[in-house]
């Protein structure tokens, strides 16, 4: 399944949770969930039992729409996240809280994760001081994530870094927000990344 490029703010009502889709509007409490906190549709608002498949479907969907990966990149993170000792599911949040285009969002050089995605692959990122334009790249420990110089002063990068005083910076990047660079100090505790995910449960889908 190709990633989903319609109306964002439709699939968190959808799922009844904010998934930081919306940046700016969500933190003004403008989004369409705060508006209205119901599903999509003529029959939003009559939400049925789920079964447990569903459950664990519906997590699966959340996290993809949230980090914006497709089913194949999903899977083959879970199937890396399964292969390392220890808990998977937390191995499986480790590991997308790892891509570049997320590291960019966490450093808080954009207000969305999909902005972030546009900055590495429009080549404004650079990684230990060259170029990389893929978004699933996995940063490793110690990696200086920086702004391309001639994008140092884009407006949104700007108000993206502003908006930090609210939102404040993961605890696991050192970012020098006047020089527009970062450092990826260390890989997160599953309990610091703070998500409206259930990872146990896509554990138990792909483990069927």
């Amino acid at each position: 399944m190709a990633r989903y490029r319609g109306p964002v703010e439709k699939l968190e009502r959808r799922f009844g949770v904010s998934l930081a889709l919306k940046g700016e509007r969500r933190l003004a409490g403008k989004s369409a969930l705060d508006k209205r906190p119901y599903g999509p549709g003529q029959h939003g608002q009559k939400r049925g039992k789920i079964s447990e498949y569903g459950l664990q479907l519906r997590e699966k969907q959340k996290a993809k729409v949230m980090y914006g990966v497709s089913e194949k990149q999903f899977r083959a993170i879970f199937s890396e996240a399964n292969r390392l000792e220890g808990n998977t599911g937390e191995n499986l949040i480790r590991l997308i809280e790892r891509r570049l285009d997320n590291v960019v969002y966490r450093m808080g050089f954009a207000t969305t994760r999909r902005f972030a995605r546009q900055l590495v692959t429009h080549g404004h990122i650079l990684v230990d001081g060259k170029k990389v334009n893929i978004p699933s790249f996995f940063v490793k420990q110690g990696q200086k994530i920086e702004i391309v110089e001639r994008t140092k002063s884009n407006p949104q990068i700007t108000r993206a870094i502003e908006l930090t005083s609210q939102t404040g910076i993961s605890p696991w990047v050192d970012v020098d927000k006047d020089k527009r660079f970062g450092i990826f100090t260390r890989y997160p505790e599953r309990e610091e990344v703070v998500i409206p995910i259930e990872e146990r449960l896509i554990v138990e889908l792909y483990s069927k």
